[in-house]
This record gives C-alpha cells, structure tokens and sequence, in this order.
C-alpha cells in the first residue's frame, strides 16, 4: 500500500513537472515568435533610398547591397527574411525604392517577387546627339554603347537619317524599368515622338511643306537664338519667312554649330567661311538636321508660329537675350550698328 501511494506521488510530480516545462517551452516559444514577427515587421527609418541590383548577382553581394544602402541592421533582416522565403538572385535583378515606413517583410516581398520601382528618366537641354548615349546610361542599367548602338538598328528602320536622329526624342521625364534594354528603351521612347505628331501636326507641318524633322530643325535653331521661350515662334516664323522668299537663312546658331564653339559669343568673318552643311551663310535652306534636340512646346511653335513680315533680327543691345525684328535691310543695319557699338564698350570680341 505504501508503494502505490508514494508512486502515485511521485507521477503527480512528474505531471506538475511536464507541465510547468511545457509552458516554459510555449512561453520561450511564444517569445521567440514574437521578436522574429517584430523584426519581420519593423520599419525602415532612413531616409529613401535606391537597391540596385545588376543582372548576374551573387547571393552574397545581394545581401552587401542592402546592407550598404538601408543600414546593416535593416539590411540584414530584409536579406534573411528574402533567403528564408527562397529568394532567386535572377528574379530580384532590379531597382527598388526603399521608402521610410516600408516594412522588412514587404520589402522581402518585392524582392522575391522582382515587383521593381520605375526609374525616372530625365534628358534635356541636348546639343549634339552623342550626349544624349552618356545621359541615358548613367539612369539605365545599359550603358552608353548599347543605347548608341540601339539608335544605329531601331532610328534608321524608323526613317531617320544620322543627322536628324536628335529629332526622333523630346525632350521631358520619363519612366522605365531600370533593367529595360537600350532598344526596347529607344523603341519607346521613339512611341512617345510619335504620339506627339499626330495627323494634326503633321498636316500643319506639311502646309508648311516641311517634315517633322525640318519642323525639329527649325525649332532647333529657334531655341538657339532666343532663351525668351515666347520670341521662339516670332524667330520661327522669320525664318519661314526666308525660306520662303529663297533667301538664305544666315542663322548664327548654324555657325556656332559648324564652327564646334557654341560659346561663340561674336560671329567673325573667318567663322562665315567655316565650310560646313550647318553653315547656313553658305547652304540654301535648312541644314541637314537639328542642331539640338527642341522641345515639344518649341516643334507647336513653329507650327502655330504667328504671322508677319519680319526677315531680319538683331540681338539687343542691351544684351537682355531678346531681339530687335525688322522688315528692311536699312532698318536692319541699324539695328546690328547699335549691336556692335555694345559688344566694342564691352570689348567683347
């Protein structure tokens, strides 16, 4: 009797024993699980921030990218939960804007998912079209030679000439996918100029009896003479005027083009004699191409440019950028004397 009463003592312990382990365990447990979802779910507080992440990545050097762009810390969690849900280096190449508030567990996410932030595409105030390759490569993963190359195979399929190849883009902001190849990048941007010119414009610019790329290369020069955007369809139209008459166009801007010196700031004799196609002191008409890539408000006007009888400008001299218009050549010269006797006070020369 007194052996069953102690072994039944003894395994009421046992269970007291078990049971108090067991809910050690759950609590440890339960502990545990609640500082892993806190990290799941903690907050980036940096400011925002880009991951790049290149084709052909290592697992390694996917984890030192987010560690060195969102902190080691943030970085380390967002990397072990993305290799805890099996994250594919080839799926995560991409670019990703890391915003403050974003949690480890979403950006992970992303990752796993290769769900991308479009990149902003930026590019203006283009003279010659090799800047154009430079721009593009530093905000795309391509770079330069491929976005030149893309140009070479996708514009002259398209019906551009070398030269008008500045005239196959507009000048804005634009999004991509930071990992979009250079053609399917010139294709696109390519779609958007022709949207621009639809049948309207392009019924405008054939009244004109130009093209859309005689209509950029009138722009161009247009932007050239005046940085007073609302002379620019005044000056278009001036020289509309003179093709029109067959006079030549005499557009120092073409000059300044020829020459290579676009900080020319007094055109000479010796600069006239420059034998070039853009030397629009030597040519009949327009030179083969723009000689930078104008705006889409500067294309509406030359094909909205106003009406009147102006075939002769000057540059103010009050050097404000503006100009002095005339409809003779008397009227003209006067205008060009006061000109010079401004640039001689300054010694400009």
């Amino acid at each position: 009797m007194d052996n069953v009463y102690l072994w039944g003592r003894i395994m009421k312990k046992t269970k007291q024993y078990f049971l108090a382990g067991s809910l050690i365990v759950v609590a440890i447990a339960a502990f545990a699980g609640i500082k892993i979802w806190r990290e799941f779910t903690s907050a980036y507080n940096g400011a925002d921030a880009w991951v790049y992440i290149p084709g052909k990545t290592s697992e390694s050097a996917i984890v030192d990218s987010l560690q060195n762009s969102l902190g080691k810390a943030y970085g380390k969690r967002v990397s072990d939960v993305w290799k805890l849900a099996k994250g594919c280096p080839e799926t995560a190449h991409g670019a990703y804007l890391i915003k403050k508030g974003d949690r480890v567990i979403d950006v992970a996410r992303r990752l796993k998912r290769g769900a991308q932030t479009p990149v902003k595409v930026t590019f203006n105030n283009i003279r010659l079209f090799s800047e154009l390759p430079e721009i593009m490569g530093r905000q795309m993963e391509f770079d330069a030679v491929d976005f030149e190359a893309a140009c070479e195979s996708v514009l002259p399929e398209a019906g551009f000439k070398k030269p008008g190849f500045v005239a196959a883009f507009l000048p804005d902001t634009y999004e991509f996918y930071w990992t979009s190849s250079a053609e399917s990048t010139v294709k696109r941007l390519l779609d958007y100029r022709n949207k621009f010119w639809n049948d309207d414009r392009r019924a405008k610019a054939k009244s004109l009896g130009l093209t859309p790329v005689q209509v950029a290369t009138i722009a161009s020069i247009a932007e050239e003479e005046t940085a007073a955007s609302d002379e620019r369809a005044v000056v278009a139209r001036l020289y509309l005027n003179r093709l029109k008459t067959g006079m030549k166009l005499q557009a120092d801007p073409t000059v300044k083009y020829a020459v290579g010196d676009f900080g020319l700031r007094r055109i000479l004799n010796r600069h006239l004699e420059t034998v070039s196609l853009y030397n629009t002191y030597m040519i009949q008409g327009l030179p083969p191409g723009p000689i930078r890539m104008p705006y889409a408000s500067t294309l509406d006007g030359v094909l909205n440019a106003p009406m009147h009888n102006y075939i002769y400008m000057c540059a103010k001299e009050d050097f404000s950028g503006r100009h002095n218009f005339a409809t003779t050549l008397s009227a003209h010269n006067a205008n060009a004397n006061r000109y010079r006797e401004a640039l001689n006070k300054r010694g400009i020369k």
